[in-house]
């Protein structure tokens, strides 16, 4: 293959700027790829814990879910309307907040996120793909299901808006075929009265809502930084908004409902297989091919992760397409030694540690945030970013550290994860109310350190 035909197919960008006459795309896109990578076996099987876990009835369920994706959403959306403004990834755009090397902690932070969510989907490929053709060993399924994310994550932007676009109608369509076939067929005679309201479940089903879109914000902008600047903040707004949304929410609820429809304590998957009968196969199928879909978000965020981090060391560097190749090889590789090596267990563990991680991204997506819309508007020096001394905002900034690390230890006494339980983590039991103190103490502790002494700006606002 020549150098031109090989840049045609695989992305040239990574974290470098998308100058103006490269950008393309619509808003729309943005939907049908957040709708599409949301309709997964993860989220209908953390939507069956409403009932299973939470017990909660089915009425109280689905507002609860509902409640928790719509407030959620919003942040997600806002992170996503900063890409065509800013046109380079996500964790390449802290170095505006943070400076070139204060961001770099959280730069491997996300890697390391990205590298465990990744190790946990191709071990959840490899039980499908061994589910649906027992022939196929489990290890050799592994690598099927590995090697077909990393295809999809290094041929790059392009491919995965193209496969979700496709998706959105395919697995919005069985979705509701699913649903249908529930609600159509027998149900069980507590099947709207099975559970009932708890102020607990309840609030802990928003709460995993709101964290479940906040896990997105490290990568959101980088599959929105293509689109032309003209398009504003509104349009990449809510498009992010909604299709995060409606898929999560449709895939929660979906989760919820299959397990109120089958015989109470059913798993998850099996509930969906059953209550979905002859259409159960297809679904089964269908939700491995997003598995390895979305999984590919992973490891071209994991990819890129690293190169920032390799970058920040090596200021004006630019790795080529073969560069990029041979880092997601690496990582192919390294994930797919821990997933073969792995037991049960220890996926378990590890996924523990890995969303004990995000306790790390709240106070960091707050100051994204507030920095953004309240306080430089929308407007960095890109050149800066790039610089190897830092440019305008330095190699270190002080204010964002600050806050940043304060955001982390004020989460600790609430903090209910795999590495630590703080003392409050039961203070209304069951629910994770971490991210909401980090955000509380983090949004004004950081505004009001990065603007003293300057004059008030207004917010950047939602209307173009």
């Amino acid at each position: 293959m020549s150098e031109n035909s090989q840049q045609t197919l695989i992305e040239n960008h990574t974290v470098d700027y998308v100058p103006a006459a490269e950008r393309h795309g619509k808003a729309r896109d943005l939907f049908t790829l957040w709708f599409s990578t949301n309709i997964a076996p993860l989220p209908i099987v953390t939507g069956a814990m409403v009932v299973q876990v939470f017990h909660l009835d089915l009425f109280w369920g689905l507002l609860a879910i509902v409640l928790g994706h719509m407030i959620g959403g919003v942040f997600i959306a806002l992170a996503s309307a900063q890409g065509p403004q800013m046109g380079i990834p996500q964790m390449v755009q802290s170095r505006g907040q943070f400076g070139r090397y204060g961001a770099l902690l959280i730069v491997l932070f996300a890697a390391v996120i990205y590298v465990g969510f990744f190790i946990s989907n191709i071990v959840l490929a490899g039980e499908s793909i061994h589910g649906i053709a027992p022939a196929v060993p489990m290890p050799l399924a592994i690598i099927i299901g590995a090697l077909s994310a990393t295809a999809i994550g290094v041929i790059g932007y392009r491919f995965i808006h193209t496969l979700n676009r496709i998706g959105t109608w395919v697995m919005g369509g069985a979705l509701v075929a699913g649903f249908a076939w529930i609600l159509l067929g027998e149900l069980p005679a507590d099947f709207l009265t099975r559970g009932g309201y708890n102020l607990s479940g309840f609030l802990a089903t928003v709460c995993l809502g709101i964290i479940w879109q906040l896990s997105f914000s490290p990568y959101v902008s980088d599959y929105s930084r293509y689109l032309p600047a003209s398009i504003g903040i509104a349009r990449p707004f809510w498009a992010t908004y909604l299709g995060a949304c409606l898929g999560t929410i449709l895939s929660f609820s979906f989760g919820a409902v299959a397990v109120l429809a089958t015989p109470e304590g059913t798993e998850a998957m099996a509930a969906v297989k059953q209550a979905t009968g002859a259409l159960g196969p297809l679904l089964m199928v269908l939700f491995l091919l997003n598995i390895i879909s979305h999984n590919a978000l992973n490891l071209y965020g994991a990819v890129l992760s690293i190169v920032t981090s390799i970058q920040t060391f090596r200021g004006g560097w630019t790795p080529s397409v073969r560069v990029r190749v041979l880092l997601s090889s690496v990582v192919l590789a390294g994930c797919c030694v821990m997933a073969l090596g792995a037991s049960a267990n220890f996926i378990s563990h590890f996924i523990g540690l890995i969303l004990a991680l995000l306790l790390v991204l709240v106070p960091w997506a707050t100051i994204n945030l507030v920095d953004f819309y309240l306080i430089k508007r929308g407007r960095y020096d890109i050149a800066s970013i790039f610089r190897a001394d830092g440019g305008i905002y330095g190699r270190f900034n002080a204010h964002a550290i600050t806050a940043y690390f304060i955001g982390i230890l004020v989460q600790l006494p609430f903090a209910n994860t795999a590495l630590y339980v703080g003392p409050y983590a039961n203070w209304i039991e069951g629910v994770d109310l971490s991210w909401l103190a980090g955000l509380l103490v983090t949004a004004p502790l950081y505004y009001c350190l990065a603007t003293r002494g300057k004059a008030p700006v207004g917010a950047l606002g939602l209307a173009d």
